[in-house]
């Protein structure tokens, strides 16, 4: 696969609200955006949160954004607040450095984009994310060996 489609990605927010289902997390909102960075798939499960779409969106995008997963980006940032700070002001988008923000990769290796899940502890974001890329056969990213 050499770009992510509006099939795959919608297949992946499917597989991620699945996920959080079958361990009970509070309602989740998943956002899928491909390499460029540019939207593909949006879902808010019923009882997400208003700011949850814009959460979702900032993960994959600070990893698109970086090249880095969101757990790894949670732990620069606790090292250079000043930095990700003016990132969010130099950006197209807002960063959140937080675990929830995948990469997702090829069998290569190549990044065909980002999933980014807000809804529950980042932890548990993170884990339907990578959960979801798995199902699908393609690598989750998440910046760190977890």
């Amino acid at each position: 696969m050499s770009a992510l489609t509006l099939k795959v990605a919608l297949n992946l927010t499917a597989q991620a609200l699945s996920a959080g289902r079958a361990i009970s997390a509070s309602p989740l909102t998943v956002a899928v955006l491909d390499s460029g960075g540019h939207l593909l798939a949006l879902q808010r499960e019923d009882g997400a949160s208003l700011l949850r779409p814009a959460i979702a969106i900032g993960k994959a995008w600070g990893a698109i954004a970086l090249g880095k997963g969101s757990r790894l980006l949670a732990l620069e940032a606790q090292q250079r607040p000043t930095f990700f700070a003016a990132l969010n002001g130099m950006g197209q988008g807002d960063i959140v450095p937080v675990p929830g923000g995948v990469l997702i990769r090829d069998d290569h290796g190549h990044v065909l984009g980002a999933i980014g899940i807000s809804g529950d502890t980042s932890d548990i974001d993170e884990q339907c994310a990578i959960s979801a890329v798995e199902a699908q056969g393609l690598q989750a990213d998440t910046g760190v060996a977890v």
